[in-house]
């Protein structure tokens, strides 16, 4: 049982990846917004589990591949598709009329590249301590956290991001980034020290407190600052590449 651990772990990342997307059809967006963090613990803990018991099948591999599909590629794919429904309807209602709508379909490209990004990071072998284009769990809460803003017209912005071309532009950097080779540091620790951990710890206690702030609705701007450090350490502080 306990060798099954990591599997365990990361099928319900899985389950609550599958969560996500009903509450989201449901219109529960908090819902959804809790089951993706639940997806995102069980993803961190599966891989401890694996290290911890010094269990690397190819097996696990592959499931948590499908796991992270589910719960960071298609439902923050079909969140997009949900904003840009709401984008097209003059009263903005909430949950919008589920329906087939060309002009929302892509928001899926967030779903195609997660996918792209997914099959990437298992063939390179440059990202074990650090990463390559932005991670899916990371673009997966860029796009709840802007669910979350105009759910609850955060500041009043819920009129500026229901704006179909920003939302275009948007996504699209979205998965470029997604597959882009732009260094970003790991959030992972590598020791229980300061040294060599400093943007991980730094960012970390930063984003404590914006989340004791405001809250789900700084899960974005979150998102944009780890691009944006990650982009000012990689021109600014010549961080010594992975080969």
């Amino acid at each position: 049982m306990l060798l099954n651990l990591p599997n365990i772990l990361t099928l319900t990342n899985l389950l609550f990846g599958c969560s996500a997307l009903l509450f989201l059809f449901l219109g529960e967006y908090r819902l959804v917004m809790l089951c993706l963090v639940a997806a995102a613990i069980a993803d961190v803990f599966d891989g401890l589990a694996a290290r911890m018991l010094k269990i690397n099948s190819d097996l696990g591999k592959e499931l948590d591949s499908i796991a992270d599909m589910v719960s960071f590629g298609l439902v923050p794919g079909a969140i997009g598709y949900f904003l840009l429904l709401m984008a097209g309807d003059p009263e903005g209602t909430l949950p919008p009329a589920l329906s087939w709508d060309w002009k929302a379909f892509p928001g899926f490209l967030i779903t195609a590249f997660a996918g792209l990004r997914l099959a990437k990071f298992n063939l390179d072998q440059r990202q074990s301590d650090s990463f390559l284009g932005l991670p899916t769990p990371s673009a997966c809460f860029f796009i709840v956290g802007l669910l979350m803003i105009v759910v609850d017209d955060f500041q009043g912005l819920s009129s500026v991001l229901l704006n179909p071309w920003l939302l275009y532009f948007i996504f699209a950097l979205v998965c470029w980034l997604m597959v882009s080779e732009l260094p970003l540091f790991s959030l992972k620790l590598k020791n229980f020290g300061w040294k060599g951990n400093e943007w991980s710890l730094s960012f970390f206690v930063f984003s404590i407190i914006c989340l004791l702030i405001w809250k789900e609705h700084s899960l974005a701007p979150l998102v944009a600052l780890y691009v944006l450090t990650g982009l000012i350490r990689y021109l600014f502080f010549s961080p010594k590449k992975t080969t």
